[in-house]
């Protein structure tokens, strides 16, 4: 018999009843019934009831057993009795009857438990995350993140791509965050660059003629944390195809990223046709660029119910300025006061000056509420009538500049959505959100300034870039949202030297720019580049929608801090005074 196992601790069954195994694994819990001790033995597979009564010659050892000792175990299968069958373990008919035993690794007092899985501070969890990692539901989470990964590969090779590594230590690209340097020992204060993605490189395999590509990517980017978003680094199905257009894409992407889901969505509804959304549609109907399409709620316009009105403070602001709107936010099925008022109370807590609103009540003229009173019955119901509403509803409103208050308006229509209990939980709502702006203002620098990345192609080309104001100008660049979150971004991109060339001109920077940054690229786009496109999904994000937590750090193995703290292997480190010397470097402390 093998060392430390015949079995594991997921594998017995009751064809194994009368066999003599050997297990090994991690005493999970220790049961003491009157003399006859019970241990749930756990390992990477699954867990198994050990029983052992005071005559066996084990019981010594085993009555030492405390949780997380690891143990080895030799005994007998047997059958459990009707009343103890446990059919939530797949190990729930059988049990083993110890008659020997063997202490493999005693543990220390346990600074956070495995069994039960209380709720424990973040920096204990991730000081000693090799114990958080035991925990049932973190470890199945990673094992779905890992599983999530296989599928992806299985489906990116079944729709003919191939699988290509680029490299780590490159040079800086701007990809909207800032780059992780590397010191260079042999060129003497110069630097490499942590990739922020693979973009350039997997655009050079296109015109190298590999025509379909993708990795499991690893990306680096000194960005602020947040829930949705690990510390430095990521990893992301990064993909690229030549000869395509972007319904090409969508196409050969959709089936990969509808399967994931299906294979790992616990039977949770999975969007069929994923919708196609224009950006600027989005940011109207749903005030973000990666709308929770579970929320049924959509907003409108009402400026025309409100210009003219008795609602002086509306009526004012659009009498002064043509670019101030109205926007509607209806909350089907939240007409009464109480409601109105929370949500009220809510908006001056994000630092707003409050939140109006009408709702409509049985037996009552118009609606109710201040804004109805100074509207009018013609209007209130006019507004009514065009967003649906009717008795027992509401209708929130927001005013001003949308640039100015669309973010606003969309958190208003999640916290509605949210309070009143209208969305879906239990499907993954998929859309591409496209024909993203290329340019924007940049307020900071006064200026027009990429967007996103200046690798998209703008509708148009190179015509619509000489012919249309570059503020109104879009791309062929899409994002593909779920619940809520951005999983993926993409384009198709532009190959041409002389469209990138006067995109780096728009922004402000010339040809010299182009070639110091982006040399190897602008050279190679003049020897023939394909059209070509593709996106990057994010692995870490859709194994956390999948697995139905609300943190990256759940789903990823050894993650940092939200201070960049590294707790189990103390990183970031002083570096030594050989090592600085070597790297040609001198640490200049803040002031």
């Amino acid at each position: 018999m093998h060392r430390y196992r015949s079995h594991t601790c997921g594998a017995l069954r009751e064809s194994d009843v009368g066999t003599s195994v050997r297990l090994s694994g991690w005493v999970h819990r220790v049961r003491d019934h009157g003399g006859l001790l019970f241990v749930d033995l756990r390992d990477h597979y699954g867990l198994t009831q050990i029983v052992c009564d005071p005559d066996s010659p084990a019981f010594p050892v085993i009555e030492t057993l405390r949780a997380e000792w690891v143990v080895r175990i030799d005994g007998e299968v047997k059958a459990r009795t009707p009343e103890t069958i446990n059919d939530r373990l797949p190990t729930g008919r059988v049990e083993v009857f110890v008659r020997e035993a063997e202490v493999l690794s005693a543990s220390k007092e346990l600074p956070l438990p495995v069994f039960g899985e209380p709720d424990y501070p973040e920096e204990t969890r991730l000081r000693y995350r090799f114990i958080d990692l035991r925990r049932e539901t973190l470890h199945k989470n990673i094992m779905t993140r890992t599983a999530v990964i296989s599928e992806m590969r299985k489906r990116m090779q079944a729709s003919g791509f191939t699988e290509f590594q680029t490299p780590i230590l490159t040079a800086s690209s701007p990809e909207g965050a800032r780059d992780f340097l590397v010191p260079s020992r042999i060129h003497a204060g110069k630097f490499y660059a942590l990739p922020q993605a693979p973009q350039q490189y997997k655009q050079l395999l296109m015109v190298a003629g590999f025509d379909r590509y993708f990795q499991i990517a690893p990306c680096f980017r000194d960005e602020d944390p947040r829930a949705d978003r690990l510390p430095g680094e990521f990893y992301q199905l990064d993909l690229e195809m030549s000869f395509v257009e972007q319904d090409d894409v969508f196409e050969t992407m959709e089936p990969v990223m509808r399967g994931v889901f299906e294979t790992f969505g616990n039977g949770f509804p999975v969007t069929q046709e994923f919708p196609r959304i224009p950006h600027s549609v989005a940011m109207r109907k749903y005030g973000s660029d990666k709308p929770d399409l579970r929320n049924p709620i959509e907003m409108q316009a009402v400026t025309d119910h409100f210009a003219g009105s008795g609602f002086k403070v509306f009526a004012g602001m659009i009498a002064n300025d043509p670019k101030v709107e109205i926007w509607a936010i209806p909350a089907p099925k939240g007409g009464n006061r109480a409601f109105c008022d929370r949500m009220n109370s809510w908006a001056q807590g994000e630092g707003q000056p409050g939140l109006g609103y009408i709702f409509w009540r049985e037996g009552e003229e118009g609606g109710a509420g201040p804004l109805a009173k100074n509207i009018g019955p013609e209007r209130t119901a006019a507004i009514a009538a065009q967003l649906g509403l009717g008795v027992g509803d509401a209708c929130f409103f927001v005013a001003g500049r949308p640039e100015k208050f669309t973010a606003f308006a969309g958190a208003a229509r999640t916290r509605i959505g949210r309070e009143l209990g209208i969305i879906d939980e239990d499907r993954f709502a998929l859309a591409w959100i496209v024909d993203f702006p290329m340019f924007e203002w940049n307020e900071e620098e006064k200026r027009v300034d990429f967007a996103h990345n200046p690798f998209s192609m703008p509708k148009g080309g190179l015509e619509g870039l000489e012919s249309t104001d570059p503020l109104a100008l879009s791309a062929y660049q899409y994002d593909l949202v779920c619940n809520g979150y951005e999983i993926a971004s993409g384009a198709i991109r532009n190959h041409k030297p002389e469209i990138m060339k006067k995109v780096f001109e728009v922004a402000g920077y010339d040809e010299s720019v182009l070639i110091e940054r982006f040399g190897g690229m602008y050279r190679a786009f003049q020897y023939g580049a394909p059209p070509h496109g593709g996106m990057a999904a994010g692995v870490d994000r859709v194994a956390m929608l999948i697995c139905g937590v609300q943190n990256l750090r759940e789903v990823a193995l050894f993650p940092m801090n939200q201070q960049w703290i590294d707790l189990l292997m103390g990183a970031p480190a002083d570096p030594t005074p050989k090592q600085l010397r070597e790297l040609n470097l001198r640490v200049v402390k803040p002031a």
